[in-house]
């Protein structure tokens, strides 16, 4: 599998903002915390100090982490892809043939998959299943209850 993260382009515009909030705003409001917890005195015993330096470390990793995940992102645009199969950003509307009920879902990339706004990973199980399947054809998902079976039967 390749180093790319594949986002949509209103994710990148989220963590980007994410990331320039922390870079300004939460580095500036860090540094005010440390300079009030060392005006407390000795910082061989100040908590204060220590757990405000904790805070900037924890605050720094998440910087670091979302400038990786940036320069890794490959922007995905479902404009000119077409909705005879399902790819990645495809809404699927599909029938559970184990349980009859049916469900939608939008195929994201795993740093964006959230089950209670339908969005599932197209790395996860279901989401391998349906990848590159067209309406009417039944998808059968290995998933570590057993094997779920669901029917195309829209995709948008």
């Amino acid at each position: 599998m390749s180093n790319f993260v594949y986002l949509s382009r209103e994710r990148v515009i989220e963590i980007e903002k994410e990331l320039k909030e922390l870079k300004t705003a939460g580095r500036k409001e860090m540094a005010q915390r440390i300079a009030e917890a060392r005006s407390y005195g000795d910082l061989s015993e100040n908590a204060e100090y220590d757990a405000a330096k904790d805070a900037q470390g924890l605050m720094e990793l998440k910087i670091s982490k979302l400038e990786e995940l940036l320069s890794k992102v490959k922007i995905i645009d479902n404009s000119d892809m077409t909705n005879d199969k399902v790819h990645i950003l495809s809404s699927v509307k599909v029938k559970n043939l184990n349980n009859s009920k049916t469900y939608e879902y939008t195929l994201v990339a795993a740093e964006e998959a959230n089950l209670e706004q339908g969005k599932i990973a197209f790395t996860s199980p279901v989401g391998k299943a349906l990848m590159g399947k067209a309406k009417g054809e039944i998808a059968e998902a290995k998933v570590p209850a057993g094997v779920i079976k669901f029917e195309i039967l829209e995709i948008s």
